[in-house]
């Protein structure tokens, strides 16, 4: 069997194996696109292209028979450059919604369709986990949230955008008043623990996260009941203190620990704190300028206003998150900085370099009106619902707004292997632009969806509908630059792909192939 090295590390594989399947025997991730395992290799992503000494090109690692004593370089700055070249080309004809622009807008970027597709099938509770992942507060903030994700909404560009933060509110309030709340799995104890200073939006958030990691956490704040500013700054009658009591209790069952009365500077110093923790988050929107000067949070003579950000002091340990601004109208950026500042604590408990994964997004932009047309096509075109004079939303009535939503959002959000290397690869998508393709979706198929704007012309699907022994299948269409993968003959993609339509959505790259619905709820995100 040949022997070969890739990256200074030597492997033994059988004759006729792949520099792919080498790699993957030692660990080393090679990106792919075009490849599809138990498929003859295509080479036309070009993703995979690896160094070969002796070679005067690259070559593609999915492709290229071993040879004994071959040297391999695969994590090198020009194979680096040659792979976001090839990613950058593939984007510049890709068009689609990595994300929901009312996902985008969200400070939160709750997983606003996934939530709208589980109310609209009368998965209630489904949709409650989706909005508290994010939101923590979805019942506090489905009352007093300025709802930009509904500035986003794209439904808004046929009549009127949905109505996100009341389906939110209603997803809460089955759990509010239940006996048994949604309360979500927590990981083992890890011996930790977490000092928050603060009990608003933003300290409550990442008491509910760093729990879920495992680490015990006490909440101290100098007010006699958690809330902070949203509790004393918000009329009791635009937010009724019942659902904020519920949430904060919700919190309290999930392990976090209050002591309320204690004031920073009186009851207890940072440096007690840091003392007796393993870490401290300072929660409290405007951190005193003392505390700030003592922990190298900004330069001293004034305080520091945390804006819906994370910093970590210069102190080891110390962190600090919320916002300092308008309680009502920016709960959701605090409730977002605290779940980023509980990750990035995790991290650092952890032992590991801080800071968020890069995400990589594109949008489709503003859609025609033949596109939006499309893009209707399956949705309910009733008018946005707006609550009676009791704020009450029936089963019926979610099941019906939810219905609006456009869903237009991509099925493939997590697993979208193009935009897994683009973010890996830090890509520029319009690099390359060319011209913008115009937006399509076939759904006519029971069980998928296509988008042709989000199509790589990587073929996998013409090779998986021939191998399930389909009678049409699929083919390429035209040439060069205006190729395009499509049923032959003017067929229905339902009659094209009879058998293999679920393993063709498995095997596509993109979303240019999905399954219809997204499965199940979304996972934790603070997991």
């Amino acid at each position: 069997m040949p022997t070969l090295t890739i990256d200074n590390r030597e492997v033994e594989v059988p004759a006729g194996a792949t520099i792919l399947h080498a790699a993957r025997k030692l660990g080393i991730r090679i990106p792919t696109l075009c490849y599809w395992e138990g498929l003859p290799p295509r080479t036309s992503c070009l993703v995979c292209v690896v160094r070969v000494q002796g070679l005067r090109r690259l070559v593609p690692a999915c492709a290229y028979p071993v040879r004994d004593k071959m040297i391999v370089e695969s994590d090198t700055p020009e194979v680096h450059t040659a792979r976001r070249t090839a990613l950058e080309l593939l984007m510049g004809e890709h068009l689609g919604d990595c994300v929901g622009p009312c996902v985008s807008v969200c400070p939160a970027h709750m997983d606003i369709p996934r939530m709208m597709g589980q109310l609209k099938l009368g998965h209630d509770r489904e949709a409650l986990i989706t909005a508290t992942d994010a939101l923590v507060l979805p019942g506090v903030l489905g009352y007093i949230c300025p709802n930009p994700c509904e500035s986003g909404c794209r439904r808004a560009q046929v009549d009127a955008a949905v109505a996100i933060r009341l389906m939110h509110r209603y997803a809460a309030a089955a759990s509010l008043t239940s006996a048994e709340p949604y309360l979500p799995p927590c990981a083992p104890p890890t011996g930790r623990k977490v000092a928050i200073v603060g009990a608003g939006p933003a300290g409550l958030a990442a008491a509910w996260v760093l729990r879920q990691q495992g680490h015990a956490v006490v909440i101290l704040d100098d007010r006699e009941q958690p809330g902070g500013q949203v509790r004393y700054a918000v009329d009791p009658g635009k937010l009724p203190r019942a659902v904020l009591d519920a949430e904060t209790a919700v919190i309290a069952k999930l392990g976090a620990q209050f002591r309320m009365k204690q004031k920073l500077g009186a009851a207890f110093s940072l440096e007690e704190l840091r003392r007796g923790h393993d870490a401290v988050l300072l929660a409290l929107g405007e951190v005193p300028k003392e505390a700030a000067s003592t922990l190298g949070l900004e330069l001293a003579g004034r305080g520091l206003k945390v804006h819906g950000h994370v910093i970590p002091g210069r102190i080891e340990g110390f962190f600090a998150a919320g916002s300092a601004i308008a309680p009502s109208r920016f709960a959701v950026r605090a409730v977002a900085s605290g779940r980023a500042a509980a990750a990035a604590i995790g991290q650092f408990l952890a032992g590991v370099p801080i800071g968020a994964a890069r995400e990589f997004v594109i949008h489709a932009g503003k859609l025609e009106p033949q596109e939006l047309k499309l893009l209707m096509a399956g949705i309910s075109p009733g008018p946005r619902m707006e609550p009676g004079a009791d704020n009450a939303v029936t089963s019926d009535q979610a099941k019906a707004e939810s219905a609006r939503c456009m869903q237009c959002g991509c099925l493939k959000e997590k697993d979208c292997r193009l935009r897994q290397c683009a973010a890996e690869y830090g890509v520029q998508a319009a690099r390359y632009k060319g011209e913008r393709r115009r937006w399509e979706r076939e759904s006519s198929h029971p069980q998928i969806l296509m988008e042709h704007g989000k199509c790589i012309s990587c073929g996998l699907c013409i090779q998986v509908a021939k191998d399930a022994g389909e009678s049409l299948g699929m083919a390429y269409f035209r040439r060069g630059f205006n190729v395009r993968v499509a049923p032959p003959f003017d067929a229905s993609v339902v009659e094209a792909l009879k058998k293999s339509a679920v393993a063709c959505a498995a095997a596509c790259p993109t979303a240019a192939i999905a399954l219809r619905e997204k499965p199940g709820p979304a996972a934790p995100k603070s997991q």
